[in-house]
């Protein structure tokens, strides 16, 4: 279906530097696409992990779940770049002050 040169609903793309792994989602991170997100990120073994979610413009509880078990597996190794929106929620949610959110 054309989109009419629309951003995707959502895409997560991973690439590995050395021991860096950055993944990137955009658009929409919600119960469809938590778990594609979250498989894209344990894809690569890497020693540090920045999750950017800077382009995510929706984020639901089974987004905050996979984040969440995201930050449990990788202990001290990840790193969350949140959207405005991403950071609104996760302060809604309690997890603001995680050590693993990046601050502004």
């Amino acid at each position: 279906m054309d989109q009419g040169g629309a951003p995707p609903v959502f895409s997560a793309s991973a690439e590995l530097d050395g021991d860096q792994l950055r993944v990137r989602v955009a658009g929409e991170v919600d119960m469809a696409t938590a778990d594609t997100m979250y498989r894209t990120v344990l894809g690569e073994a890497a020693r540090h992990v920045t999750l950017d979610l800077r382009s995510v413009t929706f984020f639901d509880s089974a987004a905050i779940h996979a984040v969440v078990r995201l930050a449990q597996q990788l202990p001290g190794t990840l790193t969350v770049l949140p959207s405005r929106q991403v950071r609104r929620v996760l302060e809604i949610s309690g997890l603001g002050e995680q050590d693993w959110l990046a601050q502004a």
